[in-house]
């Protein structure tokens, strides 16, 4: 069943600008909160595969991310990243990766303008056991 995410301007304008900085390579993060309906907190991480096909999360940085999420009684809210040469939608490697059943898996596509202002493309998509739903995604102030 799709479910709606709400993200603000702010939110979308430092995804996609990561995602800008980061082409030809895929970028990738979180955008924490304090449930995963309400996504405040925009975290950019380093793919530590620097590739343009494929991302990945220093297992490192990975487990800093989680253990200060839990501090500050958070939960990984969005888990994002880039294709920058494809549609934003889940790729078979995106699917099988998928390990947090209640997060929203955002995809941006910088395929069409690269690292150049210009149009983007931004879904969001629920990933559990294999099987992807298509979120609605409503930005707002």
């Amino acid at each position: 069943m799709p479910r709606n995410l709400v993200l603000t301007e702010a939110l979308v304008s430092e995804l996609v600008a990561h995602a800008r900085r980061d082409h030809p390579d895929e970028a990738c993060g979180v955008i924490a909160g304090p449930d995963y309906g309400s996504p405040k907190r925009f975290i950019p991480m380093v793919n530590a595969a620097r590739s343009p096909t494929f991302y990945e999360f220093d297992s490192a940085d990975l487990l800093r991310l989680y253990r200060e999420m839990d501090d500050r009684d958070e939960v990984p809210a969005v888990i994002y990243h880039s294709h920058t040469a494809t549609e934003a939608y889940p790729s078979r490697t995106d699917i099988s990766y998928a390990s947090e059943p209640d997060a929203h898996y955002v995809l941006v596509s910088t395929r069409e303008t690269g690292n150049d202002e210009g149009p983007f493309e931004l879904r969001s998509f629920h990933i559990v056991d294999g099987v992807v739903t298509e979120d609605t995604v409503e930005v707002v102030e």
